[in-house]
């Protein structure tokens, strides 16, 4: 039973493009279909989720407020490290961690990780290692797809359903 799940930004909630206007701000795009199911996750069905990220950005702050997200980490090097942090923390083992992630900076989490996942556009490395290869692209519905695969295999997909029968 998966009780953590855990997401990059950057090329898994986002399409990877990071937009500067001529203000100098950034503009991230993030998928609504994948927020509902953190939504979901967080909120109806009370789980752990958390945010691991190499880059630091104001506007994953507020996505992660947004989807009840608890544990936000930002500008991070080694992610499994800080997962391990959590992980003691919240008394959960990495077989009850879902993770998702594209590109090399995932690739230790990943392996750790009891459930892993990367989006279809993820690095040919990470394909290699994790459990599922989505169908959808970063920032397009993949952590969606993972969100209801785990709903699937953990017994919550009826759970799930009822929300919106």
């Amino acid at each position: 039973m998966i009780k953590l799940i855990v997401l990059d930004v950057d090329g898994t909630l986002t399409d990877g493009k990071i937009i500067y206007t001529n203000n100098g701000d950034e503009i991230k795009s993030f998928d609504v279909a994948d927020g509902l199911a953190i939504a979901v996750w967080t909120k109806k069905f009370a789980k752990k989720a958390a945010i691991i990220t190499g880059r630091k950005s104001s506007l994953v702050e507020k996505r992660a407020k947004d989807l009840n997200i608890e544990h936000l980490h930002q500008g991070v090097h080694n992610k499994d490290e800080v997962l391990e942090k959590i992980l003691k923390a919240e008394g959960i083992s990495w077989s009850e961690v879902a993770a998702i992630g594209d590109d090399l900076n995932d690739y230790k989490m990943l392996k750790k990780a009891g459930l892993s996942f990367t989006p279809q556009n993820g690095s040919k490395y990470i394909k290699e290692i994790v459990n599922v290869v989505c169908k959808n692209r970063g920032g397009e519905g993949a952590v969606r797809e993972m969100m209801e695969y785990i709903f699937k295999e953990d017994g919550l997909e009826e759970e799930f359903l009822n929300l919106w029968r």
